[in-house]
């Protein structure tokens, strides 16, 4: 099994910095054996993959609209993972969640369906 826990939340102002940090507790699966990504839900909108660390570390994917702005970041040691979140906009706040799988289809990371394990989030706030 994998629990997973959101940390590092909060309210920030506009052009503002937060780390996401999520701490993953493992039985089965180390945690370089697992995806694991980050999505985000704001208030009537889809659940929306945003970066993901996968499995071979060969290269991290991250969608567009927050590409140059978030970095994921990954440290085996410490079973956690971290979303870096720079120049932080109003449109960023959302609820954030990280997702682990085992395996998934890479082009298929930024999908809810692909992931067996959820946190259960961590509100982030951008607002003056």
């Amino acid at each position: 099994q994998v629990q997973l826990v959101e940390s590092g939340g909060g309210l920030v102002q506009p052009g503002g910095s937060l780390r996401l940090s999520c701490a993953v507790s493992l039985s089965r699966f180390t945690l370089d054996k697992l995806y694991i990504t980050w999505f985000r839900q704001a208030p009537g909108k889809e659940r929306e993959g945003l970066a993901c660390f996968p499995r071979s570390e060969s290269a991290t994917y991250y969608v567009e609209s927050i590409k140059g702005r978030f970095t994921i970041a990954r440290d085996n040691a410490k079973n956690s993972v971290y979303l870096q979140m720079n120049s932080l906009m109003s449109e960023d706040t959302a609820v954030y969640y990280c997702a682990a799988s085992p395996w998934l289809v890479d082009e298929w990371w930024n999908r809810r369906d692909q992931y067996e394990y959820w946190g259960q989030g961590t509100q982030v706030t951008v607002s003056s």
